[in-house]
C-alpha cells in the first residue's frame, strides 16, 4: 500500500462551483407538527424537560402548553438542514457534519405549526485532513418559518465532503477512536452527574440576566454510554424518516452528490419499496447504526449524528436558562464524532454579558464544550442566551 505522501488524491470540485451563492431545492413536511413530534424528539435527545412532553406541567409555564424545544427546529427539515450544504457531483464522496450555526428570530414551534424551509448553497473552501487528505468544507442555509410567514430561525450547516477510499486508507479514527472500557463505578458517576444536571434547570425560578456572573460555570451534562439503539431513537425522532411524512420537489441535487453505491437512495424505486430511501435501512445515514458500512465510509464503527449534536448543545443551555430564557446564536464546529460506547459530556462557562441594543436584549455568552470520555473534544463554540431583566 502507498504511503499517504506517495499516493497523489485530488477533489474535483467542478460541478460544485455552479450552485455557489444559489437557491436549491428539497423535501417539505407533508403535515403540521402534532404533540406526539416533540414528545419523542425530547425523548430521543434524552431531555428530560417537562415543558416539552407533560402538559400538566406545561400549562403552568409562560407557554401556558407544551411548546417544542428550540432544538426541534431542524427536526423540521428534510435532512437535517444539511441538504443545501451537500450540491455538486463528488464521486466516490461521503459527508459527515462539520458544525452548525443557528440563528432564532423569537417565534417558538407549538403542536399545530407547519414549518417550511427554504434552503441557499452559501460558499465552499478545499482543506487538507489527516483524516482523508483533501477535504471539501462547504456551507448552506436553511431558513425555517411557519404557516404565518414568521421567520423561526436559520441554520447555517457545514458538510464536510471526502472520499470514501481515502479515509479508509488512512484509517484515523481506527487509531484515534479506541473502544472505552465502561466500569460499574464509571457508569454509576455518569448517571449521578446526569441526575444532578437535571434537577439543575432553573424552570422553578425566574433566572435573570442580573443573577449571572462572568466566569459561571454550568453543571457538568453526560450523554451516553452512546449505542446502536440510541443512535437509531435519534434517528426516527426526525420526522423525515416516516413513510410518507415528506414530499419531495424536482431538485434531486442531494442524490447525485456522488455518493457510494451502497451509501446511495433510490428516491423512484422508494415509490414501491419506501426502504430504499429510508436513508438507515438503505441510504447515506446507515453507516451510523451499522459497524460494516461506517468501515466502508472511513469510520471504525457506529458513529453520532451532527444534527443531535447541535440538538444537545441547544437543550444545554436552554435547560440553564429556564422557561424565560432564549437561545438567540449558537456557532458549534463539530470536531471528533461520538461513536458507539462512547459518552458525550458537555461543560459551559459564562465568558461574557452584554446588551444588544438591535435585539433589546440582555444577552449572556456561554463556551461550550463537548468532550469524550477520553477528554478528546468532539465540539465547541459560543452560544448567546437571551435572559430576561429583573
Amino acid at each position: 500500500m502507498a504511503t499517504t505522501k506517495e499516493r497523489s488524491v485530488t477533489l474535483d470540485t467542478t460541478d460544485v462551483d455552479r450552485y455557489v451563492g444559489k437557491p436549491v431545492g428539497g423535501g417539505q413536511q407533508k403535515e403540521p407538527v402534532a404533540t406526539n413530534d416533540i414528545r419523542r424528539w425530547a425523548q430521543a435527545m434524552q431531555y428530560p424537560n417537562p415543558l416539552h412532553y407533560e402538559e400538566s406541567i406545561a400549562a403552568s409555564s409562560p407557554f401556558g402548553r407544551i411548546v417544542a424545544p428550540q432544538s426541534f427546529t431542524v427536526c423540521q427539515d428534510v435532512g437535517h438542514g444539511a441538504t443545501p450544504a451537500i450540491v455538486g457531483e463528488i464521486p466516490g464522496s461521503h459527508m459527515i457534519f462539520g458544525g452548525d450555526e443557528w440563528w432564532f428570530y423569537g417565534p417558538r414551534i407549538f403542536p399545530g405549526d407547519h414549518v417550511s424551509m427554504e434552503r441557499r448553497f452559501v460558499d465552499y473552501k478545499v482543506s487538507d485532513t489527516k483524516f482523508a487528505g483533501p477535504t471539501m468544507f462547504s456551507r448552506g442555509d436553511t431558513l425555517y418559518s411557519n404557516q404565518r410567514g414568521e421567520a423561526i430561525g436559520t441554520q447555517r450547516s457545514t458538510a464536510v465532503r471526502y472520499l470514501a477510499e481515502e479515509a479508509r486508507a488512512r484509517g484515523f479514527f481506527e487509531q484515534t477512536a479506541p473502544v472505552p472500557t465502561w466500569t460499574p463505578e464509571r457508569l454509576a458517576d455518569l448517571d449521578a452527574k446526569r441526575i444532578a444536571w437535571i434537577r439543575s434547570g432553573t424552570r422553578a425560578r425566574r433566572m435573570t440576566w442580573d443573577d449571572v456572573a462572568v466566569g459561571t460555570k454550568l453543571p457538568t451534562r453526560p450523554i451516553g454510554p452512546h449505542t446502536i439503539a440510541s443512535f437509531t431513537t435519534e434517528w426516527r425522532a426526525f420526522t423525515m424518516t416516516v413513510w410518507g411524512a415528506t414530499t419531495h420537489d424536482e431538485d434531486r441535487h442531494i442524490e447525485e452528490a456522488g455518493w457510494l453505491p451502497e451509501m446511495s437512495r433510490d428516491l423512484d424505486a422508494a415509490e414501491e419499496d419506501p426502504a430504499l430511501a429510508d436513508g438507515l435501512y438503505h441510504g447515506p445515514s446507515r453507516g451510523h447504526t451499522d459497524q460494516e458500512f461506517a468501515k466502508v465510509i472511513g469510520l471504525p464503527r457506529g458513529y453520532g449524528y451532527g444534527a443531535s449534536m447541535g440538538a444537545w448543545v441547544l437543550d444545554y443551555a436552554a435547560h440553564w436558562a429556564g422557561d424565560h430564557g432564549f437561545v438567540r446564536h449558537s456557532q458549534i464546529q463539530y470536531r471528533f464524532p461520538p461513536f458507539t460506547d462512547d459518552a458525550s459530556i458537555l461543560d459551559a462557562e459564562v465568558v461574557d454579558k452584554r446588551e444588544d441594543r438591535t435585539l433589546g436584549a440582555h444577552l449572556v455568552v456561554l463556551e461550550v464544550v463537548m468532550t469524550n470520555q477520553d477528554g478528546a473534544v468532539l465540539a465547541k463554540g459560543p452560544v448567546e442566551v437571551q435572559l430576561p431583566q429583573p
